[in-house]
């Protein structure tokens, strides 16, 4: 068996886990699809240096994670942000201004997080994995993602109640 055939069959089976997980990092469909096809490009070069210590899926994720902070490092200076001056809303401005205060609240908590606690967050709540699937990912237990998580969310709670 040949190793494009390794790499097509690997595709196959975890491509959506992949995706899944740089949509979660990412926020952003189209570059999660870009950096998910980066991925496996570079997994097809590198087949060789695969080691089979750690499950294939876990290794294509480590790829997808060292590409998505490469991303983030070339593109931290070029960004910008589109303003727009009407934006519909069913809710009144006082509801509109109360929930983006909330969501800004809730963004800077999560962000204020220390690693790996953030991407464990991240993972769980925009990526929708379970947390299995966050431990296998980042080759840790399920108990330890679910403990992480949840002191997470005490950080974050207290965090979020420090700065009212």
């Amino acid at each position: 068996m040949t190793a494009l055939n390794d790499i097509e069959k690997a595709y196959t089976r975890h491509a959506r886990d992949v995706y899944r997980f740089l949509l979660s990092l990412s926020h952003d469909e189209d570059l999660a699809e870009e950096l998910t096809q980066e991925t496996f490009f570079r997994a097809m070069k590198t087949i060789g240096n695969y080691d089979g210590s750690c499950k294939l899926s876990v290794w294509l994720c480590q790829i997808a994670r060292h590409l998505w902070y490469q991303w983030l490092e070339k593109h931290a200076r070029q960004k910008s942000v589109a303003l727009t001056d009407d934006i519909p809303s069913e809710e009144s401005p006082e509801k509109t201004v109360l929930l983006r205060m909330e969501k800004a609240a809730l963004y800077r908590a999560i962000h204020s997080l220390p690693e790996p606690m953030r991407e464990v967050v991240h993972m769980r709540l925009t990526g929708e994995f379970s947390f299995a699937e966050i431990g296998d990912i980042l080759g840790k237990t399920e108990n330890w993602t679910r403990v992480t998580f949840y002191r997470a969310k005490k950080k974050m709670i207290e965090e979020m109640e420090g700065s009212q």
